[in-house]
């Protein structure tokens, strides 16, 4: 018997997508500033510097929030503390700062990728990304491309620091009566090496972009590296 959700096509294919470096490129001039801004009036930090020390690719909001504290002496303790009110201050600065039109930072060939694959009826479009779910939702509606991803489905930032939880949260709201999406027919799409190690932690599949900042040679433990939406979509229609 297998284990789909009920109402399920058979050949359902769950797609978790990260959002930064594999839909959009560039433009988080205001997620950084909205981060900031609210380690500031949170914590009375001035980060700018310490942001510049952690590489955000494949981060969480979360994780880059706590990495640039820790380093600034916050102790463990006021960080878990405060961690809520650090994700509300980001986005409510970000609803503040956000450009009205992202669609210029969309990568080339995603929107005819996600067309394609939304009118799929075995096809499940959702997310997995860093991003605190707030900031991720209002950064796709400007870019044009939020009406492909369902509320109350994917994995946020907001949901957990730890990148590598994120996919079996994602599972679970994508099930049915309380069972999860099945791992064998669930893939990762993603553009850095915390992506792939994100779907190995659930035992899943990762397809790899590397419209990211990082070459196929970095990406090797993924299941296919894709060096366009052009090739991803021909992977995934081998599926």
């Amino acid at each position: 018997m297998s284990d789909l959700p009920a109402g399920a096509p058979d050949a359902a294919t769950l797609l978790l997508f990260d959002i930064d470096g594999t839909l959009l490129r560039g433009g988080n001039h205001a997620h950084r500033e909205a981060l900031i801004g609210a380690l500031t009036a949170v914590h009375g930090i001035e980060p700018g510097e310490l942001y510049m020390r952690v590489s955000p690719a494949g981060r969480t909001d979360g994780e880059i929030a706590r990495l640039i504290l820790l380093d600034a002496g916050v102790p463990a303790r006021l960080i878990d503390e405060r961690a809520e009110a650090v994700a509300l201050e980001s986005c409510r600065m970000y609803a503040e700062l956000c450009p009205d039109d992202l669609t210029g930072f969309v990568i080339e060939g995603i929107p005819d990728l996600l067309e394609w694959l939304g009118h799929r009826r075995e096809t499940t479009l959702s997310l997995v990304t860093g991003n605190f779910e707030q900031i991720a939702r209002l950064k796709l509606l400007r870019a044009g491309l939020g009406g492909w991803f369902r509320r109350g489905q994917g994995g946020f930032g907001s949901d957990s620091e730890d990148r590598a939880a994120l996919p079996a949260i994602a599972r679970a709201r994508a099930g049915q009566d309380g069972v999860p999406f099945p791992r064998e027919r669930t893939i990762v799409i993603g553009d850095t090496p915390r992506d792939v190690a994100c779907a190995r932690a659930d035992g899943l599949r990762c397809f790899a972009v590397t419209s990211g900042p990082f070459t196929a040679a970095e990406l090797v433990g993924a299941d296919t590296v894709a060096a366009d939406a052009r090739e991803l979509r021909a992977a995934l229609g081998r599926v």
